[in-house]
Parts: structure tokens; sequence; C-alpha cells
């Protein structure tokens, strides 16, 4: 991917979709020919000059300041996740690339971790939403990964490709969003890695649903929050994840679930979690 072209595409994208009316700017005068502000509107928002603003948008970046991006970012109403992806496309000198390792390892007491929490449904994770490292009660929850290749413990592999997925995410497209989402987070920091490359452009090729999602150029840190999965051995649960970052790399992270105690999807979980590994097996 071409970094001034992700640059040029993720300002107008995030440009676009906001309106005069929603940075207090009166919404009348000439028609509109595209929707959302117009570039010398965001420019006099953000206090630089209409030709500034132009030349970086066109994906020129180059000596722009950490200052400027700022205010860009507030004037766009950037969430943090946008505004750090922002300063990875802008390349500001205060803010520099990190080379890409081809594999990422989990220490092995992250891995006796896993094993100790096993009443806790849990996985590590990494860069290209890799699936690193998991518990039984995570295979339990989402299916027997030791069973997939290598390459296809990937969580955009599985939720754009495997049909599975879809039956099982009780809301499909907010989890594929979220998968987008984080690729293109990783696209900002890594550029060049040829992997995530040609996982971005295998999965484009195959779904035209992950073709709509990424040309949105939106991203999102996978954090915390609720989902509902319709599982095929104990039926509707609904639960809460946390994502924790990993001391030692700070692109592999910890994701764990569970349930409001007493409730109805807690006694689900609590039997899935009690058959464990067999539980994955019987829905390979």
């Amino acid at each position: 991917m071409d970094p001034r072209t992700e640059l040029s595409e993720f300002l107008r994208t995030r440009r676009a979709r906001l309106t005069p009316g929603d940075v207090g700017l009166p919404e009348f005068g000439r028609r509109r020919r595209v929707p959302g502000l117009r570039r010398e509107e965001l420019a006099q928002l953000a206090g630089v000059s209409v030709a500034y603003y132009t030349r970086l948008e066109q994906g020129n970046g180059r000596n722009v300041s950490v200052e400027v991006l700022d205010a860009i970012s507030a004037a766009l109403k950037l969430s943090d996740a946008e505004h750090a992806h922002l300063l990875h496309l802008a390349k500001p000198k205060q803010h520099k690339r990190r080379p890409t390792p081809q594999r990422q390892q989990v220490r092995p007491a992250l891995l006796e971790l896993l094993s100790a929490m096993d009443s806790v449904p849990a996985y590590i994770w990494g860069r290209r939403t890799d699936v690193l490292a998991w518990n039984r009660s995570a295979s339990a929850l989402f299916g027997d990964w030791a069973a997939r290749a290598p390459q296809d413990r990937n969580w955009a592999r599985i939720v754009f490709l495997d049909p599975e997925a879809r039956n099982l995410f009780a809301d499909w497209e907010a989890k594929a969003s979220d998968v987008v989402g984080q690729l293109r987070m990783d696209a900002g920091q890594h550029a060049g890695d040829p992997v995530l490359n040609e996982l971005i452009g295998e999965l484009s090729v195959r779904s035209e649903e992950f073709r709509t999602m990424w040309a949105t150029h939106n991203v999102k840190r996978k954090t915390y929050a609720g989902m509902t999965l319709a599982h095929p051995l104990v039926g509707g649960i609904t639960l809460h994840y946390e994502t924790f970052t990993l001391p030692g790399d700070q692109e592999q992270f910890l994701s764990t679930y569970h349930a409001e105690p007493a409730s109805p999807s807690a006694e689900a979980l609590r039997m899935l979690v009690s058959w464990g590994a067999d539980a994955a097996v019987s829905r390979t």
C-alpha cells in the first residue's frame, strides 16, 4: 500500500462524513456537489491555509508537525484511534515507524497464564488480527483454532471467509467492521508489511463485503464492549470482553470474555467451559 494514497484517502473520507452543522458552521451558500466539509472549511477550522491542507490531503505529509496534525484531528473530530492512525500515516519526525518483524512470539509465562485461567475464555492476538495463543475455554467458545492451519488462525480470514462465523456472531457486521478497523490500524503502522498486504489482497479478491468496508478507511482499536453469540451447542450467550495490551510487546493483546453473574449466559458459558476441548472438537 502506498502511504501517500492511504493518507489522502483517509483525510478525504473523514472530511466527507462531516457536515457544516457538525462543526458549528452555517449551512447556507451554494449547493454542495459532494457531501461533507469543503477543504477551505476544514482548513479554517484547523487554523491552516487552504493550500497547506490541500497538499496534506493530496498525500504530502512531509515536514508536517504534530501540532498541525492535532489541529486537523480536532477539526475532523477524530477518535483516539483515528488520531493515532493519522500520525502514523503522515509520518511526522516525532513519530517514527517501527520495523515489522515477520513473526510474533508469545512468552512462555503468558502461555502458563492462559492455561491457569482456563475457566475464563481468553486468547492472545497480535498484528494482522493473528490469533497467537489461546486456552481450552476460548476454543470451546470460538472453535478449535488448533485444527486450523497457522495462517488461518486469523480473525479477518475467519470472519470473512469462514461461513460458520456468520452464524456464530449475532451481529456479524459489527464484528466484521471491528476486524477491518483493526487491520487499518495495522496498515497505518506497518505499510510495508508484505504478509499484511498479502492478507488484504486476498480478502479483497475473495470478499466483496471486505472490499466495501475497507474502502471506508474506518479505524478502530479493540478495547472492551459487549457481544452476543449464537453458539451451536448452548444457544445465545451475551458476553463482555476486555482487551489488555501486554508488556514486552505493545502489539500483543490479551482478550478475555465473561458473562454477567447469575445470568442465563453465565450458566451457558459455565456449561461450555466445563466441556472444554470436547466442545471445540464437536463443532469442527
